[in-house]
């Protein structure tokens, strides 16, 4: 397996926002580890420490949480040139709440928490690439809680095709349709339409 290309694909993700020096490529580079994620392989559970921060190279994760009566409902999905984690657990170094799984074969570079901090530490212009990747995930979270509250499922359905048309191809009906706050028969209605 090549790392150089999935080195290059971080370098090409950080330098949309922030400019680095080749041996400042190298230095953050040296500091991700690549995994590779078999489908529906967990990349953490509930309840259990996380020292990781997780960027996908190619495949697609789901971050989701089970409630106190044992259904599913999901946060999000990863797909390539996304971060994800559970970010509470991950900056506050407490347990997790939420579980994070491959959907596909994904190949993700982590980063400890250790490492990220020195990183952000002696590299300021990487700190400044994170915020805005915070503010970007800020927003998104925003736009979509204002959208379940506002919106009724087929608009919601339609912003999602609009959005991430990938999605269709690459995930069960299912998992949309939980996504989506919606039976699995209500989504099949919407993809009839």
């Amino acid at each position: 397996m090549n790392v150089n290309i999935y080195k290059s694909f971080l370098t090409a993700h950080i330098t949309k926002i922030v400019s680095l020096t080749d041996e400042e490529v190298d230095y953050v580079f040296s500091l991700f580890e690549m995994e590779i994620f078999k489908k529906k392989e967990f990349l953490f559970h509930e309840n259990q420490f996380l020292d990781k921060h997780f960027f996908v190279c190619e495949g697609l994760l789901k971050l989701f949480f089970i409630d106190k009566e044992g259904k599913e409902h999901i946060i999000g999905f990863a797909i390539e040139d996304w971060w994800e984690n559970d970010f509470e657990a991950f900056y506050k170094k407490q347990k997790t709440s939420m579980c994070l799984v491959a959907m596909e074969k994904t190949i993700a570079l982590s980063i400890t928490y250790s490492n990220y901090k020195k990183l952000v530490s002696e590299l300021p212009k990487i700190e400044h690439f994170f915020l805005e990747k915070a503010y970007s995930g800020f927003i998104a979270a925003q736009k979509r809680i204002v959208s379940s509250l506002t919106t009724n499922a087929t608009d919601r359905y339609l912003q999602l095709i609009r959005q991430y048309p990938q999605w269709l191809q690459r995930l069960p009906k299912s998992q949309l349709a939980l996504y989506l706050g919606v039976s699995r028969e209500t989504l099949s209605r919407f993809n009839k339409k």
